[in-house]
C-alpha cells in the first residue's frame, strides 16, 4: 500500500453518507488484508513465528485502531474492529492503545464515551470527524462544554480550511511553528500529518531554515507572541510588511497572527488538561503484548506513569480530607459573598484601584512552582523554531519596565475586533463569539452547590491572566484576586498560561480539590481565551500603530 493511495482512501471515511463510508472502508479492508496476507506468507516461508507489520501496514493498523475506538459512526467502529481481527487471525500482531482515555489527568470513566454520547454531542462529534477526519482527544475533553466546543470547532475550521489569505500548507506549518514554541509534540504531530496531506514540502519539516524565507521571518513574531508579547512594536510589524520579495500583506499577517495565538493557546489547553497522544500517533499505541510488569520506559517518555496516576482521586497524590475540601469550597463562596457586600457598600478610588493593579502585577512575578525547572525541547519539536533559549520572562526582571496596557485605550471590543474583521472577514466575529462564550459560560454551580452566581470568580480568573500580561481594566478592583484565587490556583494558572510544557498532574490536582473535572476543564477554557486575547491585543495594537 503506497502512502498516497492510503491517504486518498482514508478520506472517504469523512463522508456523512453511510454508504460512502461503507464503500471506503471495504476498499481499505481489502488493501490491508492483502498486505497482511503477503507479509504472513512471507514470514511463514522464512520460518518467522510472529510476522511484524511493515511496509506501511503498522500505520494502517494504528489508524484502524483509532477508528475502532474513536469514530462517532458505529458502522465504522464495527468494521474497523473486524478488519483488525482478520489481520490478527493471520498471526500478525495488532496494536493496542497506551494509556487510558483522552486525558492523563481525568479518569476515562469520567469522560464522554464515544458511542454513549447524547444527541447534541453526537452531532458535534460527527461534525468534527467529517471536518478533521478524526475525533481527537482535545475534542473529547472539550465536549464537557458543548456550547464552547461548537464555537471552537467552527473557528478552527475557518482558520485552517476555508477561504483566506494564506495557502493551506502555510496554515498548518504556522500551526507547527506555534505549537513547537511550547514543545507541544501532540499538536506538532497532528499538523505535520495535515501539512503533508495538503501537499506541503516534506523538506520544510527538517527545520525552519528549510522553509521559505517568508515563514522564517515570522519566527521573531512567533517567539515574542508566545513568551513576551508586550515587547511587540510597530517596527516588528514594519519589518514583516516591508521586506521586499518576502513581504507579508496585512491580510496575510492578520491570518498568521490569529493562527499563532490560536495554537499557543491550544498548547496551553493540551498541557493544562493533560491531553494524551492520539491512539494512531507515536506514544498512543504499542505492538507489544501486555505484560505483568505494569509499564516500561517507553511509557514514561510518552507521559504515562502507571495506573495509579491515571486513576487517582481528584485530590491526586496530595493528601486532603473530604471535610477539608468541602471547607475550601464553603470558604470561597463566603469570600464571594463578602466581596459582593463590600462592592455594594463602598467603591475604591481610581488611585487605589491603580495601586492594587500594580501590586497584583508585581506579586504575579513571584508566583512560581517548586517544580518549575527548565525543560529541554526535544529535537523533533525544537527544529521547528529558532532561539530555543527564548522563553517567558516576567515584566520587571533585570530592571526592565513595561508600561501598563490600559484596556480603555485599546480593547478587543472597540479596536481589535473591527481590525481583524476588516482584513480577514468573518474571523473577528468568530473570535468574538468564542471569547464571549468562554467568559460568560456558567452552569451556576460550584462543586456540590447549585444556583451560584460565579461571575465574580470567572472575572477574577480572566483579569488575573490579563494582569500577568500587564493588561489593566480601570473599572476592576484587583484586590479581589487575592481574595478569590489561592496560591496553588495561581501557580496552576501561571504555569498553564506562561510555560504550559511545565504543567504537572500534581498542579492540576492541587487546586479546587472538591470541584468536578468538568469545572477544571472550564477553567482551562478561560485560560485559553484570556491568553489568546492578551496576545492578540498586543499584536493588533502594534499593527494599528503601524497603519496610523
Amino acid at each position: 500500500m503506497e502512502e498516497r493511495e492510503g491517504e486518498v482512501r482514508w478520506d472517504g471515511l469523512c463522508s456523512r453518507d453511510s454508504a460512502a463510508r461503507d464503500a471506503a472502508l471495504d476498499t481499505i479492508g481489502q488493501a490491508v488484508l492483502r498486505r497482511a496476507e503477503s507479509i504472513a506468507s512471507g514470514a511463514a516461508a522464512d520460518g518467522l513465528p510472529v510476522p511484524a507489520a511493515r511496509d506501511g501496514l503498522g500505520e494502517a493498523l494504528a489508524r484502524l485502531l483509532l477508528l475502532s475506538k474513536r469514530c462517532p459512526f458505529p458502522d465504522v467502529r464495527e468494521k474497523s474492529e473486524a478488519i483488525l481481527s482478520g489481520v490478527q487471525e493471520l498471526g500478525i500482531r495488532i496494536p493496542r492503545p497506551l494509556g487510558h482515555g483522552p486525558s492523563r489527568f481525568i479518569p476515562e470513566k469520567e469522560t464522554v464515551q464515544v458511542g454513549k454520547e447524547d444527541a447534541t454531542m453526537h452531532t458535534l462529534f460527527a461534525e468534527s470527524f467529517a471536518t478533521l477526519g478524526r475525533l481527537d482527544n482535545v475534542t473529547l475533553v472539550m465536549v464537557f462544554h458543548p456550547q464552547y466546543l461548537e464555537s471552537f470547532l467552527k473557528t478552527q475550521h475557518y482558520l485552517l480550511q476555508m477561504d483566506g489569505p494564506l495557502p493551506l500548507h502555510y496554515r498548518h506549518y504556522i500551526g507547527i511553528m506555534a505549537a513547537a514554541r511550547h514543545q507541544c509534540s501532540y499538536l506538532v504531530n497532528l499538523h505535520v500529518n495535515d501539512f503533508l496531506h495538503v501537499g506541503g514540502d516534506p523538506k520544510w519539516l527538517n527545520g525552519l531554515e528549510n522553509a521559505p524565507q517568508k515563514l522564517q521571518n515570522l519566527g521573531e513574531l512567533n517567539k515574542m507572541l508566545a513568551h513576551r508579547p508586550w515587547l511587540i512594536t510597530k517596527e516588528h510589524i514594519e519589518q514583516l510588511l516591508k521586506t521586499e520579495e518576502n513581504s507579508w500583506s496585512l491580510a496575510e499577517l492578520i491570518h498568521a497572527v490569529v493562527l499563532l495565538t490560536h495554537y499557543h493557546s491550544l498548547a496551553s489547553f493540551t498541557f493544562g488538561c493533560g491531553i494524551s497522544p492520539e491512539i494512531d500517533c507515536e506514544g498512543g499505541h504499542t505492538f507489544r503484548p501486555p505484560s505483568v510488569s505494569s509499564y516500561c520506559i517507553c511509557d514514561i517518555t510518552n507521559g504515562y506513569h502507571g495506573v495509579d496516576e491515571i486513576h487517582a482521586s481528584p485530590a491526586g497524590s496530595i493528601p486532603v480530607s473530604s471535610a477539608e475540601s468541602v471547607c475550601e469550597v464553603e470558604a470561597l463562596m463566603e469570600k464571594m459573598k463578602q466581596l459582593q457586600e463590600c462592592r455594594d457598600e463602598e467603591e475604591a478610588s481610581q488611585e487605589e484601584m491603580a495601586t492594587r493593579f500594580e501590586r497584583e502585577k508585581r506579586e504575579s512575578m513571584f508566583v512560581c512552582s517548586s517544580e518549575d525547572e527548565e525543560s529541554a525541547a526535544t529535537r523533533d519539536v525544537s527544529r521547528h523554531f529558532e532561539d530555543t533559549s527564548y522563553g517567558y520572562k516576567d515584566f520587571s526582571r533585570h530592571g526592565m519596565h513595561v508600561p501598563t496596557f490600559r484596556v480603555q485605550d485599546y480593547s478587543w471590543e472597540d479596536h481589535g475586533y473591527s481590525l481583524v474583521n476588516r482584513l480577514y472577514p468573518d474571523v473577528g466575529q468568530l473570535l468574538d463569539e468564542k471569547f464571549h462564550i468562554a467568559y460568560n459560560l456558567t452552569y451556576n454551580t460550584m462543586a456540590m452547590h447549585k444556583d451560584v452566581d460565579t461571575s465574580m470568580l470567572r472575572r477574577a480568573i480572566w483579569n488575573y491572566i490579563h494582569c500577568m500580561f500587564g493588561i489593566r481594566y480601570d473599572d476592576y478592583d484587583y484586590g479581589e484576586i487575592n481574595q478569590l484565587l489561592d496560591r496553588s490556583f495561581k501557580v496552576y494558572i501561571k504555569t498553564v498560561v506562561c510555560t504550559p510544557e511545565k504543567t504537572t498532574k500534581r498542579m492540576y490536582d492541587s487546586f479546587w480539590r472538591q470541584f468536578e473535572h468538568s469545572e477544571k476543564v472550564h477553567v482551562n477554557l478561560l485560560l485559553v481565551e484570556a491568553r489568546m486575547q492578551a496576545e492578540l491585543l498586543y499584536a493588533l495594537r502594534a499593527i494599528t500603530r503601524y497603519m496610523t
